[in-house]
C-alpha cells in the first residue's frame, strides 16, 4: 500500500519550500504596507506549521519511493500547494469562496492561466505577485524542483519525474537525474531573467516587468493588468514575450544543448522542433491573411497581433494584445488548433504536444503506405529514434482519453447553459493548461467567474490531469492502484 509516512516527509519538506516562496510576497507586501500583509503573514505560518507536523509525522520514514507512490505523491502534492496557496486569496478577502479560490490556484500552478478574477488591477502587489508565482513554480514541476534542491528527500525520483514530466521524454539530459533538473532550472532562470531585463528595457516597472516575466517563462499568462500585455500598447513588449514564449515552449533539454553546448544545428534538425515552428508560422500566415481581408489592420499590425495570439496559444500562454473573440470564426479554428497541439515536449507549455503530433502523423502516413504495400515493414522513426508499437498504443490511448475528458467537460457545460463554442473551447483550454477561451460569452479577454461552482471544480481537476499528462491522475482512480501487489 501507500507509504505514508514517506508521503507526509516529502509534503512537508514540500510545503516547507511553498512557504518559503511567499515570504518575497510578504516582503512586497510590507514594503507597499497594503491590506495583504496580515493574510500572507498567516498563510506563511500555517503552511510551516503543517508542513512540521508532516515531518514529524514522517520522521523515520526510508526514502525509497515505489511507482505507486510517486503517483500518489506528485498529485497529492498538487493538490495541496493549491489548498495552501489558495490561502492568501481566501483570508484577505480577494476571492469570497473555497471553490474560486482554489480554482484560481490551480490554474496558476498547472499554467493554465484562466481566473476568476473581474478586475486583477485592484489585487495589492504581494497577492499579485504570489499569483505568478504559482505560474513560475509549476511551470517545470513542483516536485521536479525537489528533485534538483532537495535529492535526499525523493530516492525515487526517477518514478517522479516520469509522473510529473510533460510530453514523451525519451532521454536523460545529464547522467544523473538530479544534474538533469539542475540544468533545465538554469535554462528556466536564465530564460526569466532575460525576459525581465528586456521588458524592463522596453519600459515596464520593475514589478511588472519580474511578474510578465514569469508568466511569460511559464507559459502561463497571468497578468498584473487587466488587459494583459496589451495594457502596454508596445510593439517592443509584444515582440518581446512572442519571442520568449516561443522559447519557453522548445524543449528545454534542447534548449540546454543550444545554449550552453553550442548544438544549435541540432535544435533545427530535430522534427519536433519543425513541426512546431511550421504551425507557428503557417498559423500566422492564414490569421494574418484575415485580419487583412476583414479586420481593416495595417500589414505590420496585423503580422504583430496575429503572430503574438498564435504564439500565445500554441504554447498554451494565453496572455493576449488583442481580443480574438472579435475576429473572423475561421481564426477560432486556427487558434484552437494551437490550442490543442501546445508546445514541445519537456518545456514548460502544455496541449497534446508537438511530439505526439509529430509521432501521429507518421502513423497516418504508414497506414496509408501500408494499404499499397501490406508487407511492407515501416518503422515509425523520429529523429532517427524507432517508435515501438507500443508508444504507438500509448500515444494513441492518451489520445482518446484526451477527447474523452474534454467531451465530458464540454457535455457537462452543455447541460448547464454554458454556449457551444464557448464549452468545447474552456474543455480544450482545461486539459491543454492554456487559459483563454473563444466565444463571445466568455472571450479571450473575460474570467470565468460566471461559470457554476461545480463546473469550475471540475474544469480545476481537468487542469491537473492535463498538467499531469492525464494517466498519472487517471491511474490512482483504478481498483489495481489499491491493490496490495
Amino acid at each position: 500500500m501507500i507509504n505514508t509516512k514517506l508521503i507526509f516527509k516529502i509534503l512537508g519538506a514540500l510545503l516547507n519550500i511553498e512557504a518559503a516562496f511567499m515570504l518575497p510576497c510578504l516582503i512586497l507586501s510590507l514594503l507597499y504596507r497594503e491590506s495583504d500583509m496580515v493574510p500572507l503573514a498567516v498563510t506563511v505560518g500555517v503552511t510551516v506549521a503543517v508542513a512540521l507536523l508532516l515531518r514529524f509525522l514522517g520522521r523515520g520514514a526510508s526514502n525509497a519511493l515505489s511507482r505507486r507512490d510517486a503517483y500518489f505523491l506528485v498529485t497529492f502534492v498538487w493538490i495541496a500547494f493549491a489548498a495552501f496557496g489558495s490561502l492568501p486569496f481566501l483570508l484577505g478577502g480577494y476571492i469570497s469562496n473555497v471553490t474560486d479560490a482554489f480554482f484560481e490556484t490551480m490554474s496558476g500552478l498547472t499554467t493554465t492561466g484562466a481566473t476568476i478574477i473581474d478586475q486583477v488591477e485592484g489585487l495589492p502587489h504581494g497577492v499579485l505577485m504570489w499569483r505568478s508565482l504559482t505560474q513560475w513554480i509549476g511551470g517545470l514541476g513542483i516536485v521536479f524542483f525537489t528533485i534538483a534542491v532537495l535529492p535526499s528527500f525523493v530516492g525515487g525520483s526517477i518514478k517522479v519525474f516520469a509522473a510529473e514530466a510533460t510530453g514523451p521524454i525519451q532521454s536523460k539530459l545529464q547522467p544523473r537525474l538530479t544534474m538533469s533538473a539542475k540544468a533545465l532550472w538554469g535554462v528556466y532562470l536564465v530564460l526569466t531573467a532575460g525576459c525581465a531585463l528586456c521588458f524592463f528595457l522596453f519600459g515596464m516597472s520593475p514589478f511588472d516587468a519580474v511578474n510578465y516575466a514569469m508568466t511569460v517563462t511559464a507559459t502561463g499568462g497571468f497578468a498584473t493588468h487587466d488587459a494583459s500585455t496589451g495594457y502596454f500598447n508596445n510593439p517592443a513588449i509584444d515582440y518581446t514575450a512572442i519571442v520568449f514564449m516561443f522559447l519557453s515552449g522548445v524543449s528545454f533539454a534542447m534548449l540546454y544543448a543550444a545554449m550552453f553546448k553550442g548544438q544549435i544545428k541540432n535544435l533545427f534538425k530535430n522534427a519536433e522542433f519543425r513541426f512546431y515552428s511550421i504551425l507557428a508560422l503557417s498559423s500566422t500566415a492564414i490569421i494574418t491573411a484575415f485580419l487583412l481581408r476583414f479586420n481593416d489592420y495595417s500589414v505590420s499590425d496585423a503580422i504583430r497581433v496575429s503572430l503574438f495570439q498564435v504564439v500565445s496559444f500554441l504554447t498554451t500562454t494565453g496572455m493576449f494584445n488583442e481580443d480574438a473573440a472579435q475576429w473572423h470564426h475561421i481564426t477560432w479554428v486556427v487558434l484552437s488548433l494551437c490550442m490543442f497541439f501546445g508546445g514541445c515536449a519537456g518545456s514548460t507549455a502544455g496541449g497534446f504536444k508537438c511530439a505526439r503530433g509529430v509521432i501521429a502523423l507518421k502513423i497516418m502516413r504508414n497506414e496509408i503506405l501500408q494499404r499499397l504495400h501490406p508487407k511492407a515493414i515501416l518503422p515509425v522513426k523520429v529523429n532517427n529514434s524507432t517508435v515501438h508499437s507500443s508508444g504507438q498504443i500509448t500515444l494513441m490511448a492518451f489520445l482518446m482519453v484526451y477527447f474523452v475528458l474534454c467531451f465530458i467537460a464540454y457535455f457537462t457545460m452543455i447541460l448547464v447553459g454554458v454556449d457551444s463554442t464557448n464549452s468545447f473551447t474552456i474543455a480544450l483550454s482545461c486539459v491543454s493548461n492554456v487559459g483563454p477561451t473563444l466565444g463571445l460569452e466568455i472571450g479571450p479577454t473575460m474570467s470565468w467567474s460566471v461559470l457554476p461552482m461545480f463546473v469550475k471544480w471540475i474544469l480545476s481537476m481537468l487542469m491537473l490531469m492535463g498538467r499531469l499528462e492525464i494517466f498519472t491522475v487517471l491511474v490512482i482512480f483504478t481498483p489495481a492502484f489499491w491493490r496490495n501487489n
